[in-house]
């Protein structure tokens, strides 16, 4: 006889007796399953035990990028210090600069005649200081953000001396050293989205002592491969360095597709002009822009523009 029988007679004998009981069937039901040393015929598995995963510190490969900053920029300002500005009345700037960037954006597109490497990588330089090059850099790089099958990305790789964040009303910024010294190939971070649409700014980044050798690094080496091939209709403008004043800009003119030399007409010494060029021989395609020309008929100063390719010259 097992407990369940024992119980049930004990409750009948109770029951004879005259005692009072709650209903039989709730009473058997509590006694047995409150007093009952025997493991159920099925016992049920335990509670499943849920292990949290561990959180990790490193970073997978698919963690997605920083997005990049949004900056306006103060179009007003820009357009009365004598930049260039989308959607502004024609001018001669504006007219000049169309002259200026067609060939250029032909080369950088694989529309020449003589494929360019790195064609989308365009240095502006100048042999001295003073010449306009940041100027021209900076103008240059907002007309072609008004192609309409072109983006531009504009690089402040005068790391000496930059000036195109004061140039355009930006405060200073982490950018291109800082991604080069963190041995990275994620620009994202530190490049600056513009509120001119098609346009978006690398800063020079944090000085370092040692920013000529950054440049010649293999990391910049494969942050420009990585650049010009990212996206095929960005086009790449870099403000560099003088020529005749640092090292940077040979380095720099080593890695890209095109180069334009901007010459200011008036006070630059041709011995000057030869010197540079001299420097930047291994690029495809040199560019010569003269700045501050004297335009006949013309009520004020312009540009004028020629180019060459190889080692022609």
């Amino acid at each position: 006889m097992n407990l369940i029988e024992q119980a049930a007679k004990r409750l009948e004998q109770l029951r004879q007796a005259g005692a009072e009981l709650p209903e039989d069937e709730g009473n058997l039901k509590t006694f047995s399953s409150a007093n009952s040393p025997t493991k159920p015929a099925h016992p049920l598995p335990p509670p499943a035990t849920v292990l949290k995963k561990p959180e990790l510190d490193i970073v997978s490969e698919n963690t997605p990028s920083p997005k990049s900053a949004e900056t306006t920029l103060n179009l007003d300002a820009i357009s009365a210090s004598g930049l260039l500005v989308p959607n502004a009345a024609r001018s001669q700037l504006a007219d000049e600069f169309r002259v200026i960037k067609r060939p250029l954006i032909a080369n950088a597109m694989g529309r020449s005649t003589t494929p360019i490497a790195n064609g989308n990588l365009i240095m502006v330089t100048s042999a001295l200081p003073g010449e306009g090059k940041s100027f021209t850099a900076i103008n240059l790089a907002i007309s072609i953000a008004m192609e309409l099958d072109n983006t531009v990305m504009l690089v402040d790789a005068d790391v000496a001396r930059p000036s195109v964040l004061n140039m355009l009303g930006l405060p200073p910024s982490k950018g291109l050293l800082d991604v080069l010294q963190e041995n990275s190939l994620d620009i994202s971070g530190v490049l600056l989205r513009t509120n001119i649409e098609k346009l978006s700014i690398l800063p020079s980044g944090t000085p370092h002592p040692r920013a000529t050798e950054l440049l010649a690094s293999d990391v910049m080496i494969r942050l420009l491969d990585d650049m010009a091939s990212r996206y095929n209709d960005r086009i790449i403008v870099f403000d560099s360095p003088p020529l005749l004043l640092t090292t940077e800009a040979r380095v720099l003119a080593t890695h890209m597709g095109q180069v334009v030399m901007v010459v200011n007409a008036e006070n630059t010494l041709q011995a000057a002009v030869k010197q540079a060029i001299t420097t930047i021989q291994s690029c495809p395609v040199k560019m010569m822009v003269l700045n501050q020309v004297r335009a006949e008929k013309m009520d004020g100063y312009g540009y004028g523009y020629g180019y060459g390719y190889g080692h022609e010259k």
